[in-house]
């Protein structure tokens, strides 16, 4: 390091508007922000002007000495291999074909999981610690986290660090990241039955949650259309039910890879099986499952929700629920409830659900209608207009609850939309008008509001252009849920979401520009 440099160091913490100061104070532009373009924001980043080169010949990620996780921790093992070929990529083959490869500055970054679990063989859930602390400095790096979830996505901070000079070769400066979610449920909800998602596509998008630290895949599986998801009890289902018996269909092999893909990234899988209505493709695998409709005296050949007043009805769905619950770890499952009349069964379906021993989510209209809800249900709120007078009724009868309304993400416009994700609050809400002892404080209620989700509904996306409709577009999503409140600086946050759109197209992910431009590494095709 020239004496120049050492003393221009300047090191400082560094807010969302002090980050950028601190780039242009630099006079550092376009690609030597690279090392700036943080995204999600971290909560807390302390930066410096001095850099370290990072060789793949000589760079490691390694468990800590200290460290309760080590090599027999398959999944940090396979994320060690995920981010050294994130970080290093071609430059691997590249330096193997110099005369005289470089050292590494930073030799090696340290994983160290201080508790005395790590879960290493566990799943992600609501209560989950993902917090982190990363320090980089020469020679080594350390990433210390309570768990490996934590340990995750301080390995997605350390990779987005890493940015390349003009001769190709990468850097790293000396940093210090204090970093924890805002809120612990951030989601995306995907439609794998309007349209059949292929599980090379689900799988890619599992992998840009995990760049962007989404921790839930809402897997609206099956609706009104086709039944996808192949039943053990009840093969039927998709045997009659899917849009094809074979190609369209996720056997329990399929559903198992998608669980644990996702469990390697941190990424809980909750499962929806809207009911009762909703459930037109159900009726084609399932005799009198759904109530016949009539005109006149006379049926009429088409059909409405499940019938409710047959017990066969009930008896299949706790056969059925209880297959789901065996099939799916997550805590919760997402029961729907949305766009039905609620006078009959939807409370004997909550019943039916809790006799398994899961918990469940539910659509706002479930709430809406006063269906009785155990203390422990989740309320997603969807409808757009009167959100706010939504979510302060929800959570002012004391119940959890998450956001989507403003965030769907089939609803597309000309230009940069991403902009209206991002400068949602989803705590702008007030607190009950009375303040009577059986009402909860506003923030009490707040707390309450444990996250949200972007959701694309498959009308009118398959796997030819689900992806870059979603991203870069969820994105502003997955830093509004998981940077501090104060994260709202529009402009800054273009300059660094155009290149982490870039960056993700690196990785092999067709993210839509921003606007106009150009990424260094261009998206080379399918």
């Amino acid at each position: 390091m020239s004496a120049q440099l050492r003393f221009v160091l300047l090191l400082l913490t560094v807010t969302v508007s002090q980050c950028w100061l601190f780039g242009d104070f630099l006079g550092i532009k376009e690609k030597e922000l690279d090392e700036l373009a943080l995204w999600p924001l971290p909560q807390k980043i302390q930066s410096s002007a001095v850099s370290f080169k990072l060789s793949p010949g000589s760079f490691q990620i390694t468990h800590a000495k200290q460290s309760s996780a080590g090599p027999s921790c398959s999944l940090l093992e396979n994320a060690f291999r995920r981010y050294f070929e994130y970080i290093f990529g071609d430059l691997k083959r590249q330096e193997k074909s110099r005369k005289k490869a470089f050292d590494s500055d930073v030799v090696e970054l340290q994983v160290w999981i201080t508790s005395s679990d790590p879960e290493c063989d566990g799943y992600p859930n609501l209560q989950t610690d993902e917090s982190y602390q990363l320090s980089v400095d020469e020679p080594s790096a350390v990433l210390k986290a309570a768990n490996v979830w934590g340990a995750l996505r301080g390995l997605e901070t350390f990779s987005q660090l890493v940015y390349e000079d003009n001769y190709g070769v990468n850097n790293i400066n000396k940093t210090d990241v204090s970093d924890f979610p805002r809120f612990p449920h951030r989601g995306i909800l995907l439609d794998s039955s309007r349209h059949f998602l292929s599980l090379k596509v689900i799988l890619a998008n599992l992998e840009a949650m995990a760049m962007n630290k989404f921790n839930v895949f809402h897997w609206h599986i099956v609706d009104d259309p086709s039944f996808p998801f192949m039943s053990r009890t009840f093969p039927e289902l998709s045997q009659k039910g899917a849009y094809h018996p074979f190609t369209h269909v996720y056997t329990p092999s399929d559903v198992k890879m998608v669980i644990e893909f996702a469990r390697m990234r941190g990424i809980r899988v909750i499962p929806e099986f809207d009911t009762p209505g909703h459930t037109q493709s159900w009726g084609n695998g399932m005799k009198d499952l759904l109530t016949p409709c009539f005109s006149g005296s006379s049926p009429s050949g088409s059909f409405g929700p499940v019938n409710p007043i047959l017990n066969s009805s009930y008896e299949f769905m706790t056969q059925f629920f209880k297959e789901i619950s065996t099939v799916f770890p997550d805590a919760y499952i997402h029961l729907g409830g949305d766009e039905v009349d609620f006078s009959c069964c939807v409370h004997v379906l909550l019943d039916i659900v809790t006799a398994t021993k899961k918990g469940y989510m539910v659509w706002q209209e479930v709430f809406d209608n006063g269906v009785k809800l155990k203390s422990d249900t989740v309320v997603e709120v969807w409808i757009g207009n009167k959100m706010e007078e939504e979510l302060q009724n929800v959570t002012g009868a004391g119940f959890t609850t998450i956001l989507s309304a403003p965030w769907y993400l089939d609803w597309i416009s000309y230009g940069q939309d991403w902009q209206r994700y991002y400068k949602v609050e989803p705590l702008n809400f007030p607190g009950q008008f009375l303040r009577l002892i059986f009402f909860p404080s506003t923030d009490t209620q707040k707390k309450l509001v444990i996250g949200g989700e972007a959701c694309l509904w498959g009308e009118y996306v398959d796997a030819t252009n689900l992806t870059p409709r979603l991203w870069p577009r969820a994105s502003a999503v997955a830093e509004r849920l998981w940077s501090d409140k104060s994260v709202t600086d529009v402009g800054n946050a273009y300059t660094r979401l155009a290149q982490h759109r870039c960056r993700m197209v690196k990785r092999g992910i067709p993210a839509e520009p921003l606007f106009v431009g150009h990424c260094r590494h261009e998206y080379k095709g399918l």
